[in-house]
């Protein structure tokens, strides 16, 4: 049986994704079947549909949340009725096959499309984090403070007990910011004092260089994104002196266990979901383009089922 899905098709303008039929998935031992009723876009999912990265005809996407319509063969995962929330490739269709130890159970309090914002974003900003040795006391900047992996870098260090600078392309992206637990919100990096001790950097380009150059001997940058799309150019000797690390991030292996810490804390309402833009997959080059625009605040969530954009 066929299901719909968002495909990449270089043949469509702006977007390069296209709603198209695709063969239904088949579960292999391990997997759970899940009929999806939201998903997520990230600003990488719009870059994939372009780079090549994501073949023409394959679906897109990571970010998908739903109900188990058919359990795991091996009797591992969750039971058939179960509302569950996944980081998988492919995440993009009506119904999808997805790893038992790659989605997590959403709490009976969680909203799915509030769920549905976590797993590209929040993982992205929990496990950078956790790599860059964050502990009560750092002095962390987070830069792209204002999208989704950045709201939630911000929550997650206050929550630890660091101080948070917040990073923002405008003053009016700034909002909402120290609410969430940031302690100083800057436009760009200008007028801030180094050293920090940890950079989360989303947007790459000259700014990373300016951030790596607040990093203090023994810190950490990791990147996690390049919304930017300008090069890095680092000056002679930046990058000889005092020890210091530019890690390159990307979320590896299976997300299941992170993904059920994110959703318990947004449920008891520990971590705020913030959705910037929600209407039907229908609608996706209207999400692309407010997403491209910097005009979504937190995360993009699109609707399996048809419904107006709001």
């Amino acid at each position: 049986m066929s299901v719909r899905a968002l495909v990449v098709d270089p043949s469509v303008p702006a977007t390069a994704v296209r709603l198209a039929e695709v063969p239904g998935p088949a579960p292999e031992p391990g997997q759970v079947l899940v009929e999806v009723t939201h998903v997520s876009l990230n600003y990488g999912d719009l870059n994939d549909a372009r780079s090549g990265r994501v073949p023409v005809g394959a679906v897109l996407g990571s970010d998908a949340a739903g109900v188990v319509v058919r359990a795991a063969d091996d009797g591992t995962g969750p039971a058939v009725g179960t509302r569950v929330v996944a980081l998988t490739s492919g995440a993009f269709a009506e119904r999808i096959a997805i790893d038992a130890d790659a989605l997590a159970e959403v709490p009976k309090s969680l909203d799915p499309a509030r769920a549905v914002a976590l797993p590209v974003a929040g993982v992205a900003a929990l496990r950078s984090l956790r790599a860059a040795g964050l502990g009560p006391g750092k002095r962390v900047l987070i830069t792209g403070a204002s999208g989704g992996v950045g709201r939630f870098a911000v929550q997650l260090a206050a929550r630890a007990g660091a101080r948070v600078i917040a990073s923002v392309g405008s003053e009016a992206r700034g909002r909402g910011l120290r609410e969430l637990g940031a302690d100083e919100v800057v436009t760009g990096l200008k007028g801030l004092d180094g050293p920090v001790d940890i950079v989360i950097d989303g947007v790459g380009g000259p700014q990373l260089v300016e951030a790596w150059n607040l990093l203090a001997p023994g810190g950490s940058l990791q990147s996690v994104g390049w919304t930017s799309g300008e090069p890095a150019v680092f000056p002679p000797y930046a990058t000889v002196g005092p020890a210091k690390s530019l890690t390159s991030f990307v979320i590896e292996g299976n997300a299941g266990a992170d993904l059920a810490t994110l959703a318990e804390l947004a449920a008891e309402g520990s971590l705020t979901v913030e959705i910037g833009w929600q209407g039907s997959w229908e609608h996706f080059a209207e999400a692309a383009k407010a997403l491209r625009g910097r005009r979504v605040a937190g995360k993009a969530v699109l609707e399996v089922a048809g419904t107006p954009p709001r």
